[in-house]
């Protein structure tokens, strides 16, 4: 049934709501109210249809709501920041999943009406869409949540047969698709597709490790709400059209903002490993000498410089430094030294990681900086203190050509007049290659847990 033009006018709101939020997500000091608008647009559109729709099963409606908004208040609020890409990725494929069930639901009603005829070739098309590319979300997404999660491995998995077992689970999808399109309408073919598409979207992800998991993240995001938006085109509701629509591009965008971020395309992400270039996340330990130093050593390097830039890094999450970082950062400020934080694209695990990470500790806006925004002032700096981060500090990114990161944007580390390095271990960075920044003359290593090495570090200030 037509929705009546008040629903309409109300969808049509949340829909501005949607944009308004994205809007607002794109800088830290306007999140949290794109965040709550967001939010608040959601729980309108939730609410419209029992307000004028004559609906069955009210009871199981409910306490799928009641189920699905305890888990995500429970998950928000327990998840540490360093999980939170396994946080988008899980409720990301829930999203594809739901998309595809609602797809096959719409199947079995369209296959009830009497003469087939009165549904166009386009129906059927955006129905085969949305079954095939929600599962492919959903199974990839549930893949990188292991992955991130450490419930298997992280490295890339590549079997003998699987680039010809891609290929054909991908013919198999593509042709059942236009099967459905083209005449051959049947329950069962909806559910063939959706194992296809659970198929493929393992296949899709096996391959992928390291650093470039977040990046498919991003890009099932974008798949799931491509696919949002056709059950919003199959159920003829225009917020899900619209909300789909912008979480497909946004995705979309997203990925290849990130990609470009590493120096590396999507295809060479998802099917690297095939030819054996993608990132492997190598352990091996280096043995060639440093300069390792004391918290002593590091506090004094710092108390008596002009200039210091932190560049943190996922090891700063892991640590959950963060807190004590802003406090030493304070009391530096106090005894004059002008201090800011270096923010690469791709540090943590996702876009915003870091900014969200130091927010959480009240760091001033202001002290972040963009790399674009910070790369000139690294000449200038006495000392830069990177904690936590290694490949996006790697100079390899510029020199080596046979590098995994050759063309990756850099953090300028190495060309201030000193780096201080707090590190657990000589082990690499997900990119598997060592830094060769560690083992220049201006470089000193604090080995240790980066939240003790920082509170080390800052008595030593205090005692100055």
């Amino acid at each position: 049934m037509a929705a009546p033009t008040w629903v309409q006018l109300a969808y049509l709101l949340c829909a501005v709501g949607f944009i308004l939020a994205l809007k607002g997500l794109s800088g830290p000091r306007t999140a949290r109210a794109g965040n709550l608008v967001g939010a608040a647009a959601a729980t309108v559109a939730c609410l419209l249809p029992f307000l004028y729709l004559d609906l069955d099963n009210v009871l199981l409606i409910v306490g799928a709501i009641v189920v699905g908004t305890v888990l995500g208040v429970v998950g928000a609020r327990q998840v540490q920041m360093t999980q939170m890409p396994q946080m988008v990725a899980l409720f990301n494929g829930v999203g594809g999943g739901a998309a595809a069930l609602v797809a096959l639901v719409e199947l079995e009603e369209f296959l009830a009406v009497a003469d087939l005829d009165v549904l166009g070739w386009d129906t059927w098309a955006i129905t085969a869409f949305t079954v095939v590319v929600g599962t492919v979300s959903f199974s990839g997404s549930v893949v990188t949540f292991a992955k991130l999660q450490e419930l298997m491995t992280s490295r890339p998995v590549v079997f003998p047969g699987l680039p010809v077992a891609a290929v054909a689970v991908v013919v198999l999808a593509l042709a059942g698709s236009v099967w459905l399109t083209l005449g051959g309408q049947s329950l069962w073919l909806g559910f063939v597709l959706a194992l296809l598409g659970l198929a493929l979207g393992v296949l899709l992800v096996l391959p992928v490790g390291g650093a470039d998991v977040p990046i498919v993240i991003s890009l099932l995001n974008a798949f799931t709400g491509l696919c949002v938006a056709g059950s919003g085109w199959l159920l003829g509701n225009t917020v899900l059209l619209v909300g789909g629509t912008l979480v497909g591009a946004s995705g979309t965008f997203l990925t290849l903002l990130m990609a470009n971020g590493m120096g590396r395309s999507v295809p060479g992400i998802l099917f690297g490993a095939l030819k054996g270039g993608s990132t492997l996340g190598s352990t091996a330990v280096s043995d060639r000498p440093v300069r390792s130093g004391s918290a002593e050593d590091v506090a004094i390097t710092l108390a008596y410089a002009d200039r210091v830039i932190v560049v943190p890094g996922y090891g700063l999450a892991v640590a959950q430094a963060q807190h004590t970082l802003r406090e030493l950062v304070d009391v530096l400020a106090e005894r004059g030294v002008r201090v800011d934080y270096a923010i690469h694209p791709v540090a943590g695990r996702m876009p915003g990681h870091m900014n969200v990470l130091l927010a959480e500790a009240q760091v001033p806006y202001d002290q972040l900086r963009e790399m674009d925004r910070i790369n000139g002032d690294f000449p200038t700096a006495d000392v830069v203190l990177v904690v936590g981060a290694n490949d996006v500090v790697n100079p390899a990114a510029r020199t080596e050509k046979s590098s995994p990161i050759y063309g990756m944007p850099i953090l300028d580390a190495d060309k201030a007049k000193q780096t201080v390095f707090l590190k657990r271990s000589m082990r690499p960075g997900f990119a598997g290659i060592e830094n060769e920044l560690l083992f220049q003359p201006g470089t000193m290593l604090l080995f240790g847990d980066a939240r003790e090495s920082l509170t080390d570090v800052l008595a030593g200030v205090k005692k100055l």
